[in-house]
């Protein structure tokens, strides 16, 4: 007995461990595997045309998601409590990471954002790490700062200047979408903390405000906004893949078109393997099944939010709902504007789309969320 908690103690782990959150990560597994199906549709003509290989994203997407599972059994093993130890660095690693894309001969452009880099020929997107980084810094942060939330100097002051230097550094690339999903995170994060709602309406009105200001500068931001108020402002030109995706979406009708069977990813429909898969997914398999795929990240939701009102501490009751949050608040945003209800952003689908930085840091999240799962006050049942 003496022994097996030696055992576990060099592991990282609690003595006090329990069977983890099953329901969680079988229903991370079917997503995974749906995205797995859904990819290997919709980007095949893509892929031939571009590699004369139609698996080519698939296979890519295997590799990505080989790394992503890797990292998910060393997060859900490793004891989530070492993390906090760390908290300062992961915010020095968020900004650095950020900084990354704007170095000469790392940085890689893709149209007008410069939000990847090069290494050793692969292409990764920091913002996808930070996305991570970032949060386990403010939960530690939180914690620490609990009863001084309400002071400006070391409660709502150091927030605001923090989660605006993040802001800043992707604005600059720019990378709208990948920091709406931050800000969005951090505020939830910042409420679940202790913070208060006046703050964070505050902080809410300010960012709006900023953010109806920058859209008016860039005219490619306001072009976004006029195809969600009309679809038809532009239908050949910047409102073209709003368009394509709801004559997809609109063509699955009920049942869907079959598997295979989609006609806008014969080079009509923009990033079909990326942020516009979920019009391929309505389109192929119909309104029946996207919206069981919804269910599945609201059920993904549920899981998290009895894991974070179990977690054994504050630190993992708020780094549970941020995972979460993030990746509902994701799907929600990409979904939202395949069917043009919110702006077009980029952002990919969470799980899904085509990209190992997505994948790999969604994983590890995840592989934290179910460590967390592993030491709630009690095994989470309903």
């Amino acid at each position: 007995m003496v022994l097996k908690k030696k055992v576990k103690k060099i592991l990282g782990q609690r003595v006090g461990y329990h069977e983890p959150d099953n329901a969680l990560i079988i229903v991370v597994g079917i997503i995974l595997l749906f995205g797995l199906i859904s990819l290997s549709s919709a980007s095949a003509i893509m892929a031939y045309s571009n590699f004369a290989d139609v698996y080519y994203y698939f296979k890519h997407q295997l590799v990505g998601l080989g790394f992503g599972i890797v990292a998910f059994i060393f997060f859900s093993r490793v004891d989530y409590h070492i993390w906090r130890k760390y908290a300062f660095w992961f915010l020095v690693g968020s900004v650095v990471l950020l900084l990354l894309v704007f170095i000469p001969g790392l940085s890689r452009h893709y149209g007008k954002a410069r939000s990847w880099i090069n290494v050793f020929g692969f292409s990764l997107q920091p913002a996808e790490f930070v996305k991570l980084s970032f949060l386990l810094y403010l939960a530690a942060w939180l914690e620490t700062r609990k009863k001084n939330l309400g002071d400006i100097s070391q409660g709502i002051g150091s927030f605001v200047a923090v989660l605006g230097l993040i802001a800043f550094l992707m604005i600059l690339q720019p990378d709208i979408g990948t920091l709406s999903i931050i800000a969005i995170t951090s505020l939830i994060v910042y409420f679940v903390g202790g913070g208060k709602v006046k703050h964070i309406i505050i902080i809410g009105v300010f960012g709006l405000l900023a953010f109806a200001l920058m859209v008016q500068i860039k005219d490619y931001q306001h072009d976004r906004f006029k195809c969600l108020l009309d679809p038809s402002y532009d239908k050949k030109g910047v409102c073209y893949q709003v368009n394509q995706s709801l004559i997809a979406v609109g063509s699955g009708g009920i049942t869907g078109r079959g598997l295979g069977a989609s006609r806008q990813k014969y080079m009509y429909l923009p990033e079909v393997s990326g942020d516009s898969i979920f019009a391929i997914i309505a389109e192929e398999t119909g309104m029946i099944f996207s919206i069981l795929l919804i269910a599945a990240f609201s059920f993904l939701f549920y899981r998290g939010f009895l894991i974070a009102k179990k977690a054994p501490d504050d630190f993992g009751r708020i780094l549970a709902i941020g995972i979460v949050s993030w990746i509902v608040i994701q799907a929600i945003i990409n979904i939202g504007g395949i069917i043009n209800v919110l702006p077009m952003t980029g952002v990919p689908l969470p799980l899904i789309s085509y990209g190992g930085s997505a994948i790999l840091a969604t994983l590890a999240a995840i592989g934290i969320l179910v460590n967390i799962s592993k030491q709630t006050r009690r095994s989470i049942k309903n």
